[in-house]
């Protein structure tokens, strides 16, 4: 109730204060009666406007949770080569807490990784519970993944998941667990009285965003009923729906938003730590906010590339002549590498040291939706050998699969993609946020259950009339979830569409599991080629126990689902719930009713297609694992949760999934030890600037320095790069660092076991830039044979930026 206690204290205050002001008024006012009279005017519409301003407190918090740079594999392509190796900007965990002053609270983590983690989840609710008691339990705090497949795996519990990764990753999952943790409490921290508004509609366009995604599948999504195809005018969701938060006193103080497109901007061969397209627009908007704060969004607030401009722009430029700054850049020559502490790297922050010391910082989230066959390649697919438009069915080329790639915006320049796609999601978002005028009203609730899905009777409506009772499946994966899709196709001879399957790796997977008769016949027409759920050594491979959930804020209505639903899926399952919503008679929900899924929340059960999209058998249908009644299950639950949240109703909690944490193995190799060549130190300048150099807007400048493996120390909230400019004579102000977009750090060893290593740091000078003077900086940490961690930092020679 902590919230509710500064609530009060905020009314009492503002009391005391007109109080004061009336006193001090009758005393000294020639008027006394007159000032007297407007001060108890003034204090009656004030209280009225704290009292009943806000229906709710909200609070927002967010947290670095980059996992390591180094040797682990990333999670989402299944490519067992993409290892990280270095970082293009940092993940974050972003939360919000809506609470009643007196009632119930939820709670929303965003998170810029894959996918949720039931481990990570379980592990998260235990430590707030540990903290607040039951004021957030799994039953209302809902922690959603953004998708982007570059970050680092390892930190789910399953068999299945943590193939790649070459088992459980710790490092990965401390990583998750503390940054949502401290998110949350954050937002716990931030509670205070303020309003919520929604928005899809902005102004003389809807909430439609035309650019940003294309269906990866479309002969299987052309298989759903036509009749029901015809309803809609596109064959993926193009609308963003957005909320936005605002605190009385100091305004708007953050953003969440759900649209659908897949985190694949970056490919299957990217080896940086990214958000990809979604974590892109979430730091873009936070950059708008900080530097524009509630003004319009106008191309003089922006830089010729069309991104925000940074705070190079706050800091005046003392510097006009090139050859002053010449003079002065060849007086900073690169600095040996030092010891440093620990906290440098986080003191040196440029978002750290912007934020202000009482506002709370602006947050801003992305979130991902149904967007299991949504693609952010929107030029479409080819083949990489001929140029020409992948077979349509099956996504081949000349029948393999491995040559049909989806190209970005961008193309082929993945970076620029993914900017491309951030850039048109957060540009929509600003024109939702700025317009954003449906105020939120009504209570908070929630509901929560474990259902599990190996086996559960489905009830099902005939055409003709009456019902039928069907059953969903284990798990299972088919043959054509080894073809991957148009983002990452996968290898061999696998195809999507295949719904027979051939003989050889039929033998190869009956080495694993040979599925019973019951099982084939439950999963058809899906060939398994891989039977997860009934595969159990070392322990379980693939999840059976799956929680759903639904947060209610008034009228707006979030549907937690632990995997990926199609778009058609997704529809199914909105229309479902708001119809159980809105016909309920009871007069909470009208025609303003919003329901907005988040996908991949609380766990992770890979895809969801429709029955009809099943039977196609591409990327999607073979990876729905519980077999082709899956969405029918889900809706069915749902509606049951809908009516229970309408009719203040409890429901049964179910029995919850295991926690597999003592079993988990990992297999990756442990730091040994870091060292440098006989006379170097761990932060020299390996590769200098060119001396006396002077670079351009838009080109790159490159240094690498003499480092140490990532994995020692992830730098939470700190930075292992960093873009400084010259201030006065010599004093060095952080520019840019590695949650930029413009900054790239990259590590390398010198062989794959070698205890050498460098870091390549490269800056791609926005157009936004000041001209100056600059260096480039590094941080990290090195381990010593007898295990002891050593921070040290070094720096380029200055350049010139003209």
């Amino acid at each position: 109730m902590q919230g509710h206690e500064q609530s009060a204290a905020w009314c009492t205050y503002l009391f005391m204060m007109e109080l004061l002001a009336s006193i001090h008024c009758y005393f000294w006012s020639p008027s006394r009666t007159i000032c007297l009279w407007m001060s108890l005017v003034l204090l009656l519409q004030y209280s009225k406007t704290v009292v009943s301003k806000s229906d709710y407190l909200i609070g927002l918090g967010s947290y670095d949770i980059t996992g390591p740079a180094a040797d682990v594999n990333m999670m989402g392509y299944a490519n067992a080569e993409q290892i990280a190796s270095g970082i293009h900007f940092r993940l974050r965990a972003r939360s919000f807490i809506v609470a009643e002053p007196q009632g119930k609270r939820v709670v929303f983590v965003n998170l810029d990784a894959c996918m949720a983690s039931q481990l990570v989840t379980i592990k998260v609710i235990e430590r707030l519970k540990a903290r607040y008691g039951e004021l957030y339990t799994e039953q209302n705090v809902a922690i959603s993944g953004i998708h982007t497949h570059a970050g680092p795996g390892g930190y789910l519990q399953y068999v299945v998941y943590l193939i790649t990764s070459l088992g459980f990753v710790r490092q990965s999952f401390d990583v998750l667990v503390d940054g949502i943790e401290k998110s949350i409490i954050q937002a716990h921290e931030n509670l205070r009285p303020g309003s919520i508004f929604v928005n899809k509609d902005s102004g003389f366009s809807t909430g439609e965003l035309l650019d940003a995604s294309v269906n990866r599948s479309p002969s299987a999504y052309l298989n759903n009923p036509a009749s029901e195809r015809r309803k809609h005018k596109y064959d993926v969701d193009k609308e963003m729906t957005l909320l936005k938060f605002v605190d009385d006193q100091w305004g708007p103080v953050g953003s969440f938003n759900w649209f659908a497109t897949h985190g694949t901007s970056m490919s299957r061969t990217n080896s940086l730590i990214s958000g990809d397209n979604k974590g892109a627009a979430a730091r873009f908007m936070e950059d708008w906010f900080e530097k524009n704060g509630i003004k319009s969004s106008d191309t003089n607030e922006s830089g010729s590339d069309g991104l925000p401009r940074r705070v190079s722009n706050i800091i005046p430029n003392i510097h006009d002549d090139n050859n002053k700054l010449l003079e002065l850049a060849t007086s900073f020559r690169s600095s040996p590498g030092s010891p440093a502490t620990q906290t440098m790297s986080v003191a040196r922050r440029v978002r750290g040291a912007l934020k202000q010391a009482e506002k709370p910082g602006f947050v801003s989230a992305f979130c991902q939706t149904n967007c299991g066959d949504v693609s952010p390649n929107v030029l479409g697919a080819f083949c990489t050998d001929t140029g020409l438009p992948c077979d349509f069915n099956h996504s081949t080329c000349g029948g393999k699969n491995e040559l049909c790639y989806g190209r970005g915006p961008g193309y082929p320049d993945e970076f620029e993609s993914t900017r491309i796609i951030g850039e048109r999601q957060f540009r929509k978002a600003v024109d939702l946020f700025e317009k954003a005028s449906e105020q939120l009203k009504g209570e908070v609730d929630y509901r929560h259950t474990y259902i599990d899905f190996s086996q559960l009777e489905v009830t099902l409506t005939k055409v003709g009339g009456g019902s039928e009772v069907v059953k969903t499946c284990p798990a299972a994966m088919g043959f054509a979830f080894a073809a991957g899709t148009t983002d990452g196709p996968g290898a061999f001879d696998f195809k999507q569409g295949d719904d027979q399957g051939n003989p050889f790796w039929r033998l190869v997977r009956d080495v694993l599991k040979t599925p019973d008769k019951k099982q084939v016949d439950c999963q058809h027409p899906k060939p398994i080629l891989l039977d997860t759920g009934e595969m159990k050594q070392p322990y379980d491979w693939a999840p059976s126990v799956l929680p759903i959930q639904i947060l209610r804020i008034g009228q707006f209505v979030i549907l937690s689902v632990p995997g990926e639903f199609t778009t058609m899926s997704g529809r199914r399952l909105r229309n479902a719930v708001k119809t159980v919503l809105t016909r309920s008679g009871n007069g909470e929900f009208g025609s303003n009713t919003h329901v907005v899924i988040a996908g991949l929340t609380n766990t992770y059960s890979q895809y969801v297609a429709t029955l009809e999209e099943y039977q196609v058998q591409r990327y999607e249908g073979a990876s729905t694992l519980y077999g082709p009644h899956t969405l029918s299950a889900y809706i069915q639950e749902f509606q049951k949760l809908a009516t229970a949240l309408i009719k203040g109703q409890p429901v049964e909690a179910g029995m919850p999934p295991p926690d597999l944490l003592q079993k988990q193995i990992s297999l990756l190799t442990p730091v040994i030890m870091d060292s440098t060549p006989a006379g170097k130190n761990f932060g020299d300048v390996s590769s200098d600037v060119p001396a006396n150099s002077t670079f351009k807007r838009g080109s790159t400048v490159t240094v690498v320095f003499w480092s140490s493996c990532p994995r020692n120390d992830l730098l939470t909230e700190g930075t292992f790069a960093l873009v400084e400019m010259l201030q006065g004579k010599d004093t060095w102000t952080p520019m840019y660092d590695d949650d930029d977009f413009c900054l790239r750090f990259k590590w390398s060893r010198h062989s794959k076991l070698s205890p050498q290593s460098k870091a390549t740091i490269e800056w791609i000078i926005p157009s936004s830039s000041s001209p100056g003077v600059y260096r480039i900086r590094h941080f990290g940490a090195s381990k010593g044979l007898m295990g002891s961690i050593r921070h040290f930092t070094g720096s380029s020679s200055a350049f010139v930026v003209a």
